[in-house]
């Protein structure tokens, strides 16, 4: 198989195959045996069409409508008109990867075989991934509950041709024009496939793969910051002995200690807090740091579960399940995965809160142990970073305010059917901001602490973090000396830990970090 192309079957997909068609622009092949399973189910879906009996979603209306039977000659318009009415999204444009990741979990759902949709419609979702369509979705429109009906009806839309669309070459135009330049027939709506388009959790899916897949490399990023400023600040390196974290056994704790202690082997500057300024302990920044990163990545890995759950998960209402039945069902509801989301701002709210503190304690020349104030070259004259912990500290509120849970608000819709949603695109959309600024944060602390140890003359850092001094360097962030336009470096700081330089650097020396 080309490694740039991912099968999805009847059994879910994995959080790696959403990232690779989401931002690495896999190719997508629908499986034999996922058409087969789909035929089947739409063979249900037109048995129950030609009775007279009423069948949610088959022959009825939908949502607090659902008590109206459809006649046959009706129930094409009823599918697009589902469509059509349903894309009422606002606000700006979300982005490709969020379309894409939302766009391929609707297709891994439809090719379960438990939808009832046609073969073509999987089919042409497919077409659309692979020719590089992305429709255009709004930020807002999801209430997380139904699924994230909004967002998935713009994709809808698309299929059917109407609508607008983003061509591969990033250009806006309407879809139909998309679809006719290559080669792809607009999919004529029939019995249920209106409502099986709509009906999923995907788009705060996605986002939370997405997510999951930054914060672990931010978390890693983290534990490297973490070192450098302990070091910097001449702290102790024996508060992160495996001895001392097996005897409280949280997973995430231990592999943020060992991945300090990693980072900080060889260094000539830790063990100096008893030697001019006598310190029994280090501040809770610094000696805390792998008990609050250690315990979002614990968080992080609930949260690949809950989101392993859901890939595995066929997520529509009603389903056709293997017995032939045709059942209604709540599972479109979000809780599972707007819990998680949210539960991972608040996380990473903490670990840029204790980031922060010691960004603060390496500019604050009473308390970093002989540093200049401020970091700066000549203090009076020059700022030095002063007003880059602003920026950081702003960041940090913002970011408090992001981790207040969007989970716990509810408002009802569909004249009271529908009274108890989920929040879960809220929830994700937020999350994505807390993950752009944890970096900010991140690359903040990153630029104080290598500042710092460079200033620490006589003394020789650990091998890792002279790697990291040397690539943050190349990366266009300049070293201790005069005030200057410091914006650009603070940008460099980010580009380079967003890129994954900085893991990279420290793995050079380190080998893999957890």
């Amino acid at each position: 198989m080309d490694m740039h192309t991912v099968v999805v079957g009847t059994s879910g997909t994995t959080a790696e195959d959403v990232v690779a068609v989401a931002r690495g622009g896999a190719r997508v092949e629908v499986a034999g045996e996922a058409l087969a399973a789909v035929g089947a189910a739409r063979r249900v879906i037109d048995d129950l069409a030609a009775r007279p009996e009423p069948v949610y979603g088959v022959s009825t209306g939908f949502g607090a409508l659902a008590v109206r039977h459809i006649s046959p000659e009706l129930r094409a318009q009823l599918q697009r008109n589902i469509v059509r009415s349903h894309a009422a999204g606002m606000g700006p444009r979300v982005e490709r990867e969020v379309v894409r990741a939302l766009m391929f979990l609707r297709l891994k759902t439809l090719a379960s075989g438990h939808t009832g949709v046609r073969p073509v419609v999987v089919e042409t979702m497919a077409a659309l991934l692979n020719a590089g369509i992305t429709p255009v979705v709004h930020e807002y429109g999801s209430l997380g509950c139904s699924g994230d009906l909004a967002p998935l009806s713009h994709c809808a839309l698309a299929l059917m041709g109407e609508g607008d669309a983003e061509g591969p070459d990033g250009e806006v135009r309407p879809a139909a024009e998309l679809l006719a330049a290559h080669g792809i027939e607009p999919v004529e709506l029939r019995e249920k496939e209106g409502l099986a388009l709509l009906n999923g959790t995907d788009g705060m899916l996605g986002m939370l793969v997405m997510a999951c897949a930054d914060l672990a490399r931010l978390y890693t990023v983290a534990d490297v910051t973490a070192a450098l400023s302990l070091e910097a600040l001449l702290g102790t390196d024996r508060v992160l002995a495996p001895e001392l974290h097996a005897i409280r056994p949280h997973p995430g704790q231990a592999a943020s200690a060992d991945n300090m202690l990693r980072v900080l082997a060889g260094s000539g500057l830790t063990g100096h807090h008893q030697d001019d300024a006598p310190r029994v302990q280090d501040a809770y920044s610094i000696r805390c740091a792998p008990q609050v990163a250690g315990a979002g990545r614990d968080t992080l890995a609930h949260a690949r579960l809950v989101a392993d759950r859901e890939l595995a998960s066929a997520v529509d209402n009603p389903v056709v399940l293997a017995d032939g039945r045709v059942e209604s069902n709540g599972n479109f509801h979000g809780a599972p995965v707007a819990y998680v989301l949210d539960f991972l701002a608040v996380a990473a709210a903490d670990l840029a809160s204790i980031a922060e503190r010691r960004t603060d304690r390496l500019l604050d020349k009473n308390r970093s142990h002989g540093l200049p104030p401020f970091l700066a070259g000549d203090p009076g004259v020059d700022s030095g970073l002063m007003i880059a912990q602003y920026t950081q500290a702003a960041l940090v509120s913002e970011l408090k305010r992001l981790a207040v849970p969007a989970s716990v608000d509810s408002i009802p819709s569909s004249a009271m059917q529908e009274d108890h949603v989920s929040m879960g695109w809220s929830a994700a959309r937020k999350l994505r901001t807390v993950v752009d600024n944890l970096t900010r944060v991140l690359a903040i602390e990153l630029v104080a602490a290598a500042r710092a140890v460079e200033l620490r003359e006589g003394l020789v850092p650990a091998p890792a973090t002279r790697a990291v001094l040397a690539a943050v360097r190349r990366a266009g962030v300049e070293g201790p000396g005069g005030d200057r336009y410091l914006a650009p470096d603070l940008a460099a700081a980010e580009a380079f830990v967003r890129s994954g330089g900085l893991a990279e650097a420290v793995e050079s020396v380190t080998g893999p970090l957890a």
